[in-house]
């Protein structure tokens, strides 16, 4: 029987809805204290991961669990690359 590859999920801070790990935008507060997007996806750090909507981004941004989440309040930089992102698509 051959063997099928899981699919790593999470779950987007913003939608509470788990969701494939690779279709996620991942943001990590790095060792040194940094918030950064990663768009590799294996940065060290603590990371939360949010969906590439608009409505999702929102919700996050307003209740504030990016900041809950990465245990670090975010800078407008940050909020920008997000919002740069998300419109992409």
């Amino acid at each position: 029987m051959p063997r099928v590859k899981k699919i790593p999920e999470r779950m987007c801070i913003g939608c509470q809805e788990m969701k494939p790990k690779k279709i996620l935008i991942r943001v990590v507060r790095t060792p040194e204290g940094t918030i950064e997007i990663d768009s590799t996806g294996k940065r060290s750090g603590r990371g939360a991961y949010i969906c590439r909507s608009k409505d999702c981004l929102d919700k996050a941004l307003k209740g504030k669990r990016l900041d809950k989440a990465l245990k670090h309040a975010i800078t407008q930089d940050i909020k920008e690359g997000l919002l740069e992102r998300v419109d992409q698509q």
